[in-house]
């Protein structure tokens, strides 16, 4: 017999031989033709409706719309092979698929506590000393340009104890590529504009690291005479348990250092003793001071540990 396309039916599946029973061969064999048969019909399916018989209608007689089985027609499968598959069950490998999806709160499968104001470090036993490499910080080194504030914050952070980020406001500032405002053509509103930006984003960074637990170490070029820009928005920023320390070699050193510069970051010496001079306000503010005029970077990095210790034990106040 004929089915609707014309391709004779193919055989019935036979056990252990062929497709497994269920799955419709008519459309993948349309050229295979049936093979003999069992002794006797199968029973229907529920529901299904085969052609009329071996000889097939009457010539020219059209086909009914809900013929009887074929007596070697095997019973479909339930379901069709192209129907889609139930909920939860990947369309290929019948395996149900258990993973929930990530929540919107995660970054992968790792949550991450929110960032929040910096809360001044607990202070240790009265017989104790603070071992301030070891201690979940954030700190603010300070001094003019340079002053040495980036090696001495990447070194500081490299040999800690704890999981500490270097966080750098000119790195920040330089994200900005068509459009830089760089100070050096002229101190305008937007490089003011810049500036306020780079130290916000640095002190959400800060924030977000100290909430999971990794210490941070900023620096920046904070004027004394600017108290509301300086201090005060890195305060606002980070939070009340920022400890800012003051870097500040004599002016010779800086000189020299400055003229190893490169790039924009390089100043003129006439700007570096401008910045000098007014970072001499630093004294009498009550914030800690170092004078790296002959030290090293690694020994710098000591000094600074000693300094932190005595500001958890005792914070400044600023």
């Amino acid at each position: 017999m004929q089915h609707g396309v014309g391709s004779p039916l193919p055989p019935p599946p036979q056990p252990g031989h062929g497709p497994a029973a269920g799955w419709s061969q008519a459309a993948h064999h349309p050229g295979a033709h049936p093979g003999p048969g069992p002794a006797g019909p199968p029973p229907p399916a529920p529901g299904f409706a085969g052609p009329l018989g071996p000889s097939g209608p009457a010539p020219h007689a059209p086909a009914p719309h809900a013929p009887a089985p074929a007596p070697h027609q095997p019973a479909p499968h339930p379901q069709a092979p192209h129907s889609p598959p139930p909920q939860g069950q990947h369309p290929h490998s019948g395996v149900p698929q258990h993973a929930p999806p990530p929540s919107r709160d995660t970054t992968g499968h790792v949550q991450l506590p929110p960032g929040g104001p910096v809360a001044m470090p607990s202070p240790p036993p009265a017989a104790g000393t603070a071992d301030a490499t070891a201690t979940t910080l954030a700190v603010l080194l300070i001094g003019p340009a340079g002053a040495g504030k980036t090696s001495v914050a990447k070194y500081w952070a490299d040999q800690r104890r704890v999981p500490t980020a270097h966080i750098s406001l000119d790195d920040v500032r330089e994200w900005v590529r068509s459009g830089f405002a760089d100070p050096q053509s002229g101190w305008n509103d937007h490089s003011e504009a810049q500036y306020r930006l780079a130290r916000r984003t640095c002190g959400f960074a800060a924030r977000n690291f100290l909430a999971n637990g990794i210490s941070c170490i900023l620096d920046d070029a904070v004027f004394p005479d600017r108290p509301v820009v300086g201090l005060g928005g890195w305060k606002r920023h980070v939070g009340p348990g920022l400890l800012p320390v003051v870097l500040l070699p004599g002016l010779e050193i800086v000189l020299e250092r400055n003229a190893e510069r490169s790039g924009n970051r390089r100043l003129t010496d006439e700007e570096v003793a401008r910045i000098h001079g007014r970072m001499a306000g630093w004294y009498g503010s009550g914030l800690p001071i170092i004078d790296n005029s002959q030290m090293d970077v690694p020994t710098t990095a000591r000094v600074l540990d000693d300094v932190l210790a005595r500001s958890i034990a005792s914070p400044p106040q600023w």
